[in-house]
């Protein structure tokens, strides 16, 4: 279906992470095209049309995925929607990309995964910042041995994006059970930061111990513009065991004062130490630092040409920098022809096995063990306040 030069893309979704950061990915690139565009609310469909030069603008996402001129789905809705356009699309014959969650129980990305996989298809989960030029540098030395065996990972990734009470938080259930803390900041700050540290220290989470906070009791509700109780996660710490024996911790909130997307990953070995910082400050939007034994003050690192897009620049936002490498990834992987893959379903299915197996530690008060049991159907994890 696909040619042998170009990927024609069918967007799902007009929201503002579609236009700051997928469909400037899709305008960098010169191997593929958007053909389509669709989003449930019209007007935001024809405006990023208008934006991005694209030709089609619909309503509803389906029609999209049923059209024969699409290669590539990518799913940039609401996430109680990714899962069920997803799993459409890659029934359609087309390849995927979506937004984090795939699912909210890993078990469900798993049968996406394998869906495309029996399908040949192309898959990849919007697993921002593993893509970051910095991020992608701090891989390359470890994978060389730069700080030899590693010992601990630190992830964390705290802003203040909504420690404001009235500015309304986005995919909140306003009719969920408000005397049960909801999963919120650990799924949609976490699951990155779990990425990178799988990345980085190179094995599987074996034991998670993590607890949750509701720190601002009251919020805005978008959709009725009135206060109310909004029993949400909206800070939390893990803790966790590698199978290699490396230790990590990651922290996550999004009402800790600070530039977005505050994202830190550090990691410390028997021969050295690497910190890479993704945040945008004074007018860079990511940095890399190092130590050694023999020079323990950490000193910034110029990252390599190689690790970023053509024409990218760490002064430019870190969304259309970032977002650039994962498009020409997932572009160039479908193009490609072999079985390589990187961030696929099964990489997004891994990530929310630790999400699912932190909850779960929390609500029983206990350490959880991983892999998580694979017995009854998928439905008995997903919350049905989500």
């Amino acid at each position: 279906m696909t040619s042998d030069t170009i990927v024609r893309v069918g967007v799902l979704g007009a929201g503002a992470w579609a236009r700051g950061a997928h469909l400037p990915g899709y305008r960098r690139d010169p191997r593929c095209t958007v053909v389509a565009i669709a989003d449930v609310e019209i007007d935001r469909a024809r405006d990023a049309a208008r934006e991005f030069d694209i030709p089609v603008a619909v309503a509803d996402p389906r029609e999209l995925v049923r059209r024969d001129d699409i290669d590539l789905i990518d799913v940039c809705t609401p996430s109680q929607t990714h899962f069920e356009l997803a799993w459409s699309a890659l029934e359609a014959g087309k390849h995927v990309l979506c937004e984090k969650p795939v699912a909210y129980d890993y078990r469900d990305t798993e049968r996406a995964r394998d869906l495309a996989r029996q399908q040949k298809l192309k898959t990849k989960v919007g697993l921002t910042f593993r893509y970051s030029p910095a991020m992608r540098y701090m891989r390359e030395l470890v994978a060389g041995g730069f700080i030899g065996t590693p010992f601990v990972f630190n992830g964390y990734e705290q802003n203040s994006q909504w420690l404001d009470p009235t500015n309304p938080l986005r995919q909140v259930d306003p009719d969920a059970d408000q005397s049960i803390l909801q999963v919120s900041s650990l799924e949609g700050y976490g699951a990155p930061i779990i990425d990178l540290a799988h990345l980085v220290v190179g094995s599987d989470l074996s034991q998670v111990v993590g607890t949750m906070r509701n720190f601002i009791p009251e919020r805005m509700v978008r959709a009725t513009g009135r206060m109310m109780r909004m029993n949400i996660d909206d800070g939390d710490i893990f803790l966790g065991e590698f199978a290699n024996g490396a230790l990590c911790s990651v922290q996550t909130s999004f009402v800790t004062i600070g530039n977005y997307p505050g994202i830190e990953a550090r990691v410390y070995g028997s021969k050295g130490a690497l910190i890479c910082r993704l945040v945008e400050e004074a007018g860079i939007c990511e940095t890399l630092r190092a130590a050694t034994p023999d020079q323990v003050e950490f000193r910034e690192l110029e990252i390599p040409a190689r690790c970023y897009p053509p024409g990218g620049t760490r002064h430019e936002s870190w969304r259309t920098l970032f977002y650039a490498n994962l498009i020409s990834s997932l572009i160039g992987e479908i193009l490609s022809g072999d079985d390589a893959n990187e961030g696929d379903f099964g990489d997004g299915a891994w990530v929310q096995e630790v999400i699912n197996a932190v909850e779960q530690s929390f609500r029983e008060r206990r350490w959880v063990s991983l892999p998580l049991a694979r017995q009854g159907p998928a439905k008995e994890l997903v919350k049905e306040s989500r």
